[in-house]
Parts: structure tokens; C-alpha cells; sequence
């Protein structure tokens, strides 16, 4: 099933209704002659307020006033009924679901000791949609194979957000696993540390994107532990690491490439001159860690340059 087809399951008969009849609309046009239902990325639900379509970077207005009670029907389902069992995602601000789609979670949040412990009166709902990307890694690849070494580079991923660096990671992640036959490149047992779900997006201990047949995933966790953890207990050749920044992070990535093991990571940027200015990533680089730095063009998703250290 599509991404958007099983987020459609999760909604009220009545605000499905008012996306189904475009789906099967040619792609060139739906009711309104500018956009069509596969290409919806979020679908935003806030009560009292229009039902809201984001295709791309614009948002459609649908004709439909949401209630608070339809909310709290998703809601019931994003949970299966049991929301003690999601609390810890509740308090996160968002829930992974089938497909690897995530539904962000937004209302009247109940703080103790300044930490989040629930979420009441659930306001907003917003499902964005999983698209995988397979092979969207193939331009850059050749770049991260250490063809000579039959390992990889180091490699750091830097883009502004909503630019493609997870999805890229993602790709690259498989082809690792996997093995390349194009470069002659054996598969790597990879360990993917997904503190936010949404590199593999496990869903009741399954991996709803293809992420390759020899990776193994820690998600919910903070990334330093769950360094520290796959180092331990999984023996990876490699891990991979979503939105690196924190001191934490950078003394866990040092201690992780102190034992042997290679990393792929992201972080926020639009240059390398503004990483420098992060003090903790400048750490890393100081100390040569990164043997390759991949930057997205944040004018146009999918397009990236390396630079060799």
C-alpha cells in the first residue's frame, strides 16, 4: 500500500472523504487544476480550523471545517485505542505509523519537573506522508566507497532543513547494507541509530523503509547511547546517525570511531563555514574525523557536491 493510503485508514470517514475522490485524478490535474493527491506530503488536521493539504512547499485549503471530536477519533487510532502505550511518543511530539508515515501531535502539554510527561486536549494532528526515494544516493556513492580499503569514508551530510539529507542517508544506509556490485563493494553490517523514527521508521519492530538486509536499527533512544549501545552489542561495520550537534553526540561519534567502526551522520548547515561555527562539530572536524563532507543544495532537493578531506 501507498503511504497515503494507509494514512487514509487512520482518518474519520468524513475528512477521507473529502481527499479519496482526487486519487485516481491525473497527475496534471485534480478538482482544483493545480495539484493531485499522490503528491501530498502532510495532511493537517487542527479543530475548528480548514482541512489543510501541503504539496510541496504549497498548502491547499479544503472546503471543510475539522472538529475536535474527529481529531480525537485519529487520535484513537494512531493509538490503537491504547494511548498508555504511546505515551512516551505522545511526550516526543509525534507517533511513527504503519508505513513509516509520522503523525506530529500538538495540544495542552502537562510538564513535572520541566520534563513533558503528557499531552492533553489534543488540538492538531499533522500526517506526513513516507516517500521513499530508492537510488537517489547513486550520484554520490562513489564518493563514500573507500574502494581501496573495502570500507567507507567517514562521512557528514549537511543541509538546512527539509532539504533531503535524511532520505539521502537513508539510501545510503541500503546500499551499504546491501553490498554495491557496481563498485565491488561487499555488504556492511550498518547499525542505524533513529532516535526520531524516521531514517528506518520501525513500526512494531519492523523496519517500514528499506534500509538493506544487514542493518540493525535502535530507535527511541538519545544518540549517544544508542552509539554506545550498537558498538557494544551489535559489532557494526558502520552507523549511521541522524542530526548530530550536541557535545554528546560529538564525544559518542569519538568514542564510536575510536573502536574501529565508520560513521555516516547529518547535521544542519548551509556551508561548511557554518559548521565550523557549531564548536562541538568543529571538534570533529579539527580532529579530521570526516573524510568526506556531502552539502545539498537547499535551491535544488537532490542535488549535492562532496568535499574531500
Amino acid at each position: 500500500m501507498k503511504g497515503l493510503e494507509i494514512v487514509l485508514e487512520y482518518l474519520p470517514a468524513t475528512i477521507r472523504d473529502k481527499i479519496e475522490p482526487v486519487q485516481n485524478v491525473p497527475k496534471e490535474q485534480n478538482r482544483t487544476g493545480t495539484v493531485c493527491t499522490d503528491c501530498i506530503e502532510e495532511i493537517r488536521l487542527r479543530a475548528g480550523k480548514p482541512l489543510m493539504l501541503k504539496i510541496g512547499q504549497e498548502t491547499e485549503t479544503i472546503n471543510y471545517i475539522v472538529k475536535q471530536q474527529e481529531i480525537l477519533q485519529a487520535f484513537e487510532r494512531i493509538c490503537e485505542n491504547s494511548v498508555y502505550s504511546y505515551r512516551r511518543q505522545i511526550c516526543d511530539g509525534y507517533i511513527t505509523i504503519r508505513g513509516g508515515n509520522r503523525v506530529g501531535i500538538v495540544g495542552s502539554a502537562v510538564v513535572d519537573n520541566g520534563q513533558v510527561i503528557n499531552i492533553n486536549y489534543i488540538s492538531s494532528l499533522n500526517f506526513r506522508i513516507a516517500r521513499q526515494k530508492i537510488g537517489c544516493s547513486k550520484d554520490i556513492i562513489q564518493d563514500i566507497i573507500d574502494e581501496q580499503n573495502k570500507t567507507i569514508y567517514n562521512t557528514l551530510i549537511v543541509s538546512p532543513p527539509g532539504c533531503g539529507k535524511t532520505t539521502l542517508l537513508r539510501d545510503i544506509v541500503r546500499n551499504i547494507s546491501n553490498g554495491i556490485e557496481q563498485y565491488n563493494f561487499k555488504g556492511r553490517t550498518v547499525g542505524v541509530v533513529d532516535e526520531r523514527g524516521e531514517i528506518a521508521s520501525m513500526y512494531k519492530g519492523i523496519a517500514q523503509n528499506d534500509i538493506g538486509i544487514r542493518t540493525d536499527v535502535i530507535d527511541n533512544m538519545p544518540k549517544p547511547e544508542a552509539m554506545r549501545l550498537l558498538v557494544r552489542s551489535m559489532s557494526p561495520d558502520v552507523i549511521a546517525c541522524d542530526e548530530i550537534g550536541s557535545i554528546d553526540d560529538i564525544n559518542a561519534i569519538d568514542y564510536a570511531m575510536c573502536t574501529g567502526v565508520k560513521g555516516i551522520f547529518t547535521a544542519h548547515g548551509n556551508s561548511l563555514e557554518e559548521i565550523n561555527r557549531n564548536t562541538e562539530l568543529a571538534k570533529l572536524l579539527n580532529k579530521h574525523i570526516f573524510e568526506r563532507i556531502i552539502l545539498l543544495n537547499p535551491e535544488k532537493r537532490g542535488d549535492a557536491r562532496c568535499i574531500y578531506l
